[in-house]
């Protein structure tokens, strides 16, 4: 009899994921702290005190399971809404019909996948429903519903947040997956620990993509009479480049762009160059960061080390002349420049301290001092008048005001002694004892 192929009948054309998918808390694989012994959201599903809730987490962590685990076990209707063919109208009609079903003692559990995909309107329709109890909202979504969920509709709703699967639950899962009688189990398959750690890590905290890579492994593994060889010489060709984590609009883009910020910032090379490349790997515009590496330059430097700048804008230029991949080396470069360098936020402080002074006063007007007098009539009025052109006097410094009479000995700039700011702060020393002595 010829060898049966794993395409022959109708389950097996179903994917791998959706064929091995849990159906109860106990096969569910990961997120301990919420569905461990005696964790919230597991006590809440096994005594059937189900409210609507939001999960929050990134790709592949369970959030769909975990919902139609939930309403298998409180016996609800599950009904599925999505964005793309759930208008208004549809929605409403959803939602009268589970209020009759709740009339005669049944729940329905609504279940929006990607709920930030719903616009405003669309969110308002669940609102009166949830409140009244007509149904149980259960939202997935990847992005922080703060900001994607309407307020009020939010506050209805207790959010979990998921976290990505370890290496760990991704290996219980793929050998879970070896040994499932819709998976695998019925094939004589031969795959190592080294194989399947590979499939984890590759991963990258995803549960769907591990089980997708496991089956194009199996389907592309090395058959011998009935028996089918997973080696890793296979997997090399499926697992060459890792799907990353990062959506360049969304909240992940701002949590590592800000990683490499506080990394340079703490002076953590390694750190910033790891969370610069993890920008690289995934498309982020490299001008984007160069750019944000100028604005680094002078806020957490500034003048404990003049040539920050300079760098980063013979990078900005460099990362423009040249594009990716070959301007990666130069990020780098300025990267672990502007991470080494002595670090000083006092040029940054005074631009902040002048904004409350500017904020607070009224808008001064220029001392007639250090007026331009272009006109007779100017002139006649007092520009310039008792301008004094220090070019003339020995030491530079004149005993000239240019600032506000109101604002006299307001001060903005505290050097440090960081690098070369400690230079710059004795000059300023100087300045003020020549007025005290001057003035």
């Amino acid at each position: 009899m010829a060898q049966e192929s794993l395409f022959s009948n109708r389950e097996n054309t179903t994917p791998l994921a959706s064929r091995v998918r849990p159906e109860t808390i106990d096969d569910f694989v990961g997120q301990k702290q919420l569905l461990g012994e005696e964790k919230i959201l597991r006590e809440i599903i096994e005594q059937d005190q189900i409210s609507s809730m939001i999960f929050w987490g990134p790709p592949g962590v369970g959030k769909t399971t975990l919902a139609e685990i939930i309403a298998r076990k409180t016996k609800a209707n599950f009904i599925r809404v999505s964005a793309v063919n759930s208008g208004i109208k549809k929605i409403k009609e959803l939602m009268e019909e589970a209020e009759t079903k709740r009339d005669y003692g049944e729940k329905t559990i609504i279940f929006v996948d990607e709920i930030h995909r719903f616009n405003k309107a669309q969110q308002d329709v669940f609102l009166p429903y949830v409140e009244k109890g007509s149904i149980i909202l259960i939202g997935t979504t990847t992005e922080n519903p703060s900001f994607e969920v309407n307020s009020a509709l939010l506050s209805r709703c207790k959010v979990f947040v998921l976290k990505e699967l370890t290496v760990e639950d991704i290996t219980e899962l793929i050998r879970k997956a070896i040994r499932h009688p819709h998976g695998f189990g019925n094939l004589q398959l031969v795959i190592d620990d080294e194989a399947i750690e590979a499939i984890a890590r590759f991963a990258n905290g995803d549960a769907r993509s591990a089980l997708n890579t496991l089956e194009m492994a199996v389907l592309n593994g090395e058959k011998t009479g009935s028996k089918i060889t997973v080696t890793m010489e296979n997997l090399e060709q499926i697992i060459n480049k890792k799907s990353l984590l990062y959506d360049k609009t969304g909240e992940e883009h701002y949590n590592i762009i800000s990683a490499l910020h506080k990394s340079m910032r703490n002076s953590d090379v390694n750190a910033a160059i790891y969370w610069l490349a993890r920008m690289l790997e995934d498309g982020e515009d490299p001008l984007y960061i160069a750019r944000r590496l100028v604005r680094f330059a002078s806020e957490d430097i500034g003048l404990a080390d003049t040539n920050a700048l300079n760098v980063t804008m013979n990078v900005f230029q460099s990362c423009q002349f040249l594009g990716m991949p070959e301007c990666d080396v130069h990020l780098t470069e300025a990267v672990i420049y502007l991470a080494l360098a002595p670090k000083s936020n006092a040029v940054y402080k005074a631009r902040l301290n002048v904004e409350n002074d500017i904020k607070q006063s009224m808008n001064e007007p220029v001392p007639l001092q250090i007026r331009n007098a272009p006109t007779d009539l100017m002139k006649d009025l007092g520009y310039g008048k008792d301008y004094q052109y220090v070019h003339q006097q020995e030491d530079k410094l004149s005993t000239m005001k240019t600032i506000p009479p109101s604002l006299e000995g307001h001060e903005y700039y505290f050097p440090t002694e960081e690098g070369k700011e400690g230079r710059f702060k004795k000059r300023l020393e100087y300045i003020k004892q020549w007025h005290e002595e001057n003035g």
